[in-house]
């Protein structure tokens, strides 16, 4: 029964806010002591992200370190940082003790330059404070700034009784062993050790006889989304860390590369969208405003060059109203046109699938292109010719129709691979900046064509 209670999702409701806060407000140690431990630390995260820092507070103090290190882990970085200030800096140190070292990290660097020295003064375990400082010293988007220092490694020297040993004395400071690395007496990485060869090997067999030499790994200084792609490509849960003379330095888990993946999705989805700095919805005025207003600015000087485009045109459009009218549906077209392109480009990019030459990939994308352009302007041709019985009209309005969703689709992909290679983020492409520079580009094929067909 209890197996299956572990397995039911735990739901936030307003009735069990109001519980907790009833509890918190009177400070009734036993019953909210009771309440807590029955339930997942990412849950206490998510409830205690709704309290005030006082109730918050008052939690974590409650409960033990042990719980509360991964419930401040787990916390929205702007309430675990208000929480850490609240704590003293030997209480801190105790929460940080409970935690892998990535962790660990990871809340140290939510407090102030000042307390971050006087709070490690404070552990008492000496080399897990060392490893934290070690750790600290890379920067945050590397395998370095991902990376735990808890790992099982066994040295190749080692007979196979003496590694059993070992290994149970190191898996008691890792809370999941994914894989056993073999190491030289100089520390370098040279494989992996297989569970079931260890355990059916005989125990005066040295370890150098049974390791798996092939283990893939990453260096301290690969970029962070490198990582994902090396462990995403071989189905890793976990994969080492080594520095240039492939030293065994630590190890990087899924859980981690997750939360890369997250942080990176919604990097590009804001780029996407127009927004250039790592904002959210709880940020002030002052934040997303400097976030959103570069691309606005964009899409205003955008549309009055679209508008000085158009003023070029006068003449035709007092002569041929009608092409005024559908002035918006080529502008939605090219945008949207040059959205699609870019955001299957810049997925391929992210996923490492785009592969090939530039070349290949634009007559892919321009012979697309014009497979579609030909259906919808087949369609717009009639729709014209029945709504205003004009021929002429209607073929300068689907024939620019087809030129622009051609343009549209190669600037689309043209410009994400430009910029890749470039090392800019091609996320940048799939946003106003596409969508802008096609509008204008649309605008203009569509006039200078219908100007061409209808000899104006």
């Amino acid at each position: 029964m209890e197996e299956n209670k572990e397995h039911i999702i735990f739901e936030i409701t307003e009735a069990i806010l109001e519980n907790v806060e009833q509890l918190v407000n009177t400070q009734n140690d036993k019953a909210a002591l009771d309440f807590f431990n029955e339930i997942h630390y990412a849950d206490i995260a998510e409830i205690l992200d709704t309290l005030t820092l006082d109730q918050a507070t008052y939690v974590i103090k409650l409960l033990d370190s042990e719980k509360t290190s991964d419930i401040l882990s787990e916390l929205d970085e702007d309430v675990s940082s208000k929480i850490l200030n609240n704590l003293s800096a030997k209480e801190i140190a105790e929460e940080l003790e409970e935690l892998d070292t990535d962790d660990a990290v990871d809340l140290i660097e939510e407090l102030p330059e000042e307390r971050k020295e006087t709070v490690i003064a404070e552990i008492e375990d000496e080399i897990f404070a060392a490893e934290i400082k070690e750790l600290m010293t890379y920067e945050e988007d590397t395998a370095g700034g991902l990376m735990a220092k808890e790992l099982v490694k066994v040295y190749e020297s080692w007979t196979v009784a003496g590694c059993l040993r070992k290994i149970r004395a190191q898996a008691k400071h890792v809370k999941r062993v994914h894989s056993i690395y073999v190491v030289t007496k100089e520390e370098k990485l040279i494989g992996r050790l297989s569970l079931k060869d260890l355990l059916i090997a005989k125990n005066e067999s040295k370890i150098a006889d049974i390791y798996i030499p092939k283990v893939d790994y990453v260096h301290v200084n690969d970029d962070d989304e490198e990582v994902a792609k090396v462990m995403a490509k071989y189905d890793l849960e976990a994969i080492p860390v080594v520095d240039d003379k492939k030293c065994l330095l630590g190890r990087i888990t899924i859980d981690d590369i997750v939360d890369v993946i997250k942080e990176e999705a919604e990097k590009d989805y804001q780029l996407a969208a127009g927004i250039t700095q790592d904002v959210d919805a709880e940020d002030s005025i002052w934040m997303l405003t400097k976030a959103r207003l570069p691309w606005l600015f964009l899409g205003l000087v955008g549309g009055i060059g679209a508008a000085l485009i158009m003023g070029d045109f006068e003449d035709m459009l007092k002569e041929h109203s009608v092409l005024f009218f559908f002035t918006p549906l080529i502008a939605a077209m090219a945008g949207n046109v040059g959205v699609q392109s870019s955001a299957i480009i810049v997925q391929g990019l992210a996923n490492d699938d785009v592969k090939g030459s530039v070349n290949t990939r634009l007559i892919k994308e321009m012979l697309l292109a014009a497979f579609n352009g030909v259906v919808l302007a087949i369609v717009l041709f009639l729709f014209v010719w029945v709504y205003k019985g004009e021929v002429a009209t209607a073929l300068a309005i689907s024939l620019a129709l087809i030129v622009v969703i051609i343009v549209a689709g190669l600037i689309g992909t043209f410009v994400p691979l430009f910029l890749n290679k470039r090392g800019i983020d091609p996320a940048i492409a799939t946003g106003p900046f596409i969508t802008t520079s096609n509008d204008i580009f649309g605008i203009l094929i569509y006039f200078w064509i219908a100007k061409l067909i209808l000899g104006i």
